[in-house]
């Protein structure tokens, strides 16, 4: 198969032909249609993750067809349209036992624990748990954006944040996940500030919902001006970037008693975030954090996508073929995005 790899940390990543992964006992192989390029893969790419061994495919927002199946599946057959949460459970812990798949003490993750998504061909473990059909309707761009950015920002909003209709959410950091918690929060009926250093991922952020848009860059406190628009400071705020100034100034932000959630990975590399603890005490803030979605709980989301109230389809900005995929990944690093970007590992050979 042709796949993304890279053997050096940071250094430029190659498409090769390497070998097609064989299903596990109880797990797929998944003909990779479309899969996204997320800033989790350009941490693992820098040396982030201490899973990833090298060398490495990276890759784990995915959706494709069952190309084969492994000893003991029972629910899935070659052919189907399938996606999955870029965590992959295993089913048998006292996490999973709970519901909580989402931090299964032994779970398993494409392009992290082993070889991901930007190939022809993908392994996933334990798919009787983890795997999500596609219905027809859905194409294979949108559901790849399920599995990490959106399905972590409907939980992030919905669940661990608890929404409510008339709420003020701030958004820190537009692109894939921040876009998505837009969109989820403005669905709900709440009011969104985005906060961004790109005009143009601000304008994206209005166009999926949100009433303001605070510039970063022109701004020298983001969380003063969220209290400001907001009257007193937001509800619920969600860190979707990652950096120890995002996480601060989200929880600054926020109204007495209101919630922080984090969602975007603060590497080590930035050092350590100092949060304004003094502040949580006093006004009795709650902070979250949350760590994508379990196979199980995609079900309501799901429907919401059917039914068009929510529009992840709108999300995908560009398309570009598996060659494309190394400079794209190293270019996270220094580029703003916009929008989500999504990687077709057949274009360059099925046309």
């Amino acid at each position: 198969m042709r796949a993304v790899v890279f053997e050096r940390y940071g250094e430029q990543a190659e498409v090769r032909d390497l070998p097609e992964p064989r299903p596990a006992a109880g797990g797929v192989v998944v003909r990779v249609e479309a899969t996204g390029l997320c800033r989790s893969d350009w941490h693992g790419w820098m040396g982030h993750d201490p899973d990833i061994v090298l060398p490495h495919v990276p890759g784990h927002e995915l959706a494709g067809a069952v190309e084969a199946v492994g000893a003991g599946v029972s629910n899935w057959r070659v052919g189907d349209r399938v996606t999955a949460p870029f965590v992959c459970a295993c089913g048998s812990c006292a996490d999973c036992a709970a519901g909580d798949h989402q931090v299964c003490a032994r779970q398993t993750q494409p392009g992290f624990t082993h070889w991901g998504s930007f190939a022809e061909y993908v392994a996933l473990d334990h798919a009787d748990v983890n795997l999500v059909a596609v219905p027809e309707e859905l194409s294979y761009a949108t559901a790849a954006g399920l599995g990490c950015r959106f399905a972590t920002a409907f939980r992030a909003v919905v669940a661990q944040g608890r929404v409510a209709a008339g709420e003020w959410v701030s958004v820190y950091g537009c692109g894939g996940v921040g876009l998505s918690a837009v969109m989820i929060a403005a669905a709900a009926g709440a009011r969104v500030v985005a906060v961004d250093t790109a005009p143009g991922a601000l304008e994206l952020a209005r166009k999926f919902g949100a009433v303001h848009g605070v510039d970063a860059t022109a701004c020298a406190d983001t969380a003063q001006a969220v209290r400001e628009l907001t009257g007193g400071g937001a509800h619920l705020s969600l860190d979707a970037l990652g950096s120890p100034a995002t996480a601060a100034a989200s929880i600054s932000g926020l109204r007495r008693r209101g919630r922080h959630v984090q969602v975007g990975l603060l590497p080590a590399a930035a050092g350590a975030a100092v949060l304004p603890m003094d502040r949580v005490i006093g006004w009795e803030l709650a902070v979250l954090g949350s760590h994508g979605m379990a196979a199980h709980a995609y079900p309501p989301m799901m429907e919401l996508v059917r039914g068009g109230a929510l529009r992840p389809d709108l999300l995908v900005t560009s398309t570009i073929p598996l060659d494309a995929a190394p400079a794209a990944l190293a270019a996270m690093g220094t580029s703003p995005g916009r929008g989500v970007t999504i990687i077709l590992p057949g274009a360059s050979t099925r046309g």
